[in-house]
């Protein structure tokens, strides 16, 4: 797998997600089928290439999309349709908080990827990712996904948008997103390289009081990580996001990562 672009209507009842896999069929299996990995999606629509295909071409298994037919590289486009607010399993995206009140964010590791969209839902699976997240901005007021913004405005229905690209190729499971009501300690990092890196935790206002910390200790680990492997970060940008409703501990996430506040 090469690209993944990721677009999203972000609506806690429903959100809609459309996908564009661009992928290379492996060369010692030229008769295999595409077995593209998704749990608890509806599948609003399918193409090949930029043409829409049949039924016959095609089949929704319990935990995968099945296409036959494919050959040499290909892009996939598939449309679904999730409920964030009846995802209790807490895999994929789904609320934290209530309807009014509450916001989106994903946990994807280590096989949650597949409750968002179909994909491949592999660890070994490597691709860059391109991520437009689209929502109401009064309930979502905050865009935040991996890599950096390429671009956000508002739209006329009272909405607005935000673009996202992440230049490092990664695996499905460090894929993140969180949308909605925050407030943001902010500050920078300047690295020895002579960039100014924009540094940012996101959270509730209850528990903002207690994020100096966490912004002291992110950025004695930008210069850890500089000081003891030479290596500087290289995005424009670092988010973290603290909530009550997260089942992880530690991750890698490029540009965005997610913890408990607890």
């Amino acid at each position: 797998m090469e690209q993944v672009e990721l677009s999203f209507d972000l609506d806690a009842e429903q959100t809609i997600v459309e996908a564009r896999l661009v992928l290379l069929q492996d060369p010692q299996q030229p008769d295999a089928e595409l077995r593209l990995d998704g749990s608890a999606l509806e599948l609003l629509g399918i193409r090949l290439d930029g043409r829409e295909i049949g039924a016959d071409r095609y089949r929704v298994e319990a935990d995968a999309l099945v296409v036959t037919g494919v050959r040499g590289r290909v892009i996939v486009e598939t449309r679904s349709r999730i409920r964030p607010v009846a995802n209790t399993a807490m895999q994929g995206l789904y609320l934290s908080g209530t309807t009014e009140r509450g916001f989106l964010l994903t946990q994807c590791e280590a096989e949650g990827f597949r409750h968002v969209t179909w994909s491949i839902d592999r660890p070994d699976v490597l691709a860059r990712y391109t991520v437009t997240l689209r929502a109401d901005r009064e309930r979502y007021p905050v865009l935040l996904a991996g890599g950096d913004v390429d671009g956000k405005g508002k739209l006329d229905d009272g909405r607005h948008w935000a673009r996202y690209v992440d230049p490092q190729p990664k695996p499905s499971y460090l894929f993140a997103l969180v949308a909605g009501r925050l407030d943001s300690l902010e500050d920078t990092y300047l690295t020895t390289e002579g960039r100014r890196v924009r540094l940012a935790i996101w959270a509730d206002a209850s528990v903002l009081d207690r994020c100096r910390h966490a912004m002291d200790c992110l950025k004695a680990a930008f210069r850890w990580d500089e000081q003891r492997y030479g290596r500087c970060y290289r995005l424009d940008a670092f988010h973290i996001v603290a909530t009550h409703d997260f089942t992880m501990g530690a991750m890698e996430n490029t540009g965005l990562n997610i913890f408990n506040s607890k």
